[in-house]
C-alpha cells in the first residue's frame, strides 16, 4: 500500500498529519509531506484516515 501526495493540492491545514504523524510531516508552513511513501504494515488503517481527513483530497491511498 502507499500514501501518495499531490501537493498542488494540499492547502496547509495539517489536519492529515493527526491521525498518523509517522506518515505524514509538516513543512514550516504547514504543507504537508509524505515520509512513508510506502506504508508499513499495521498503519494501514491510519494512513486511509490522513487521505480522509484531507479537506481538499490532496492525499489518496494506492494498493
Amino acid at each position: 500500500m502507499k500514501l501518495l501526495l499531490d501537493s498542488t493540492r494540499c492547502q496547509g491545514y495539517g489536519l492529515c498529519q493527526e491521525p498518523a504523524p509517522e506518515l505524514i510531516e509538516l513543512d514550516e508552513w504547514g504543507y504537508a509531506e509524505v515520509i512513508a511513501i510506502a506504508v508499513p504494515p499495521g498503519s494501514e488503517e491510519a494512513a486511509r484516515a490522513c487521505a480522509a481527513i484531507c479537506p481538499n483530497s490532496a492525499l489518496r491511498v494506492e494498493k
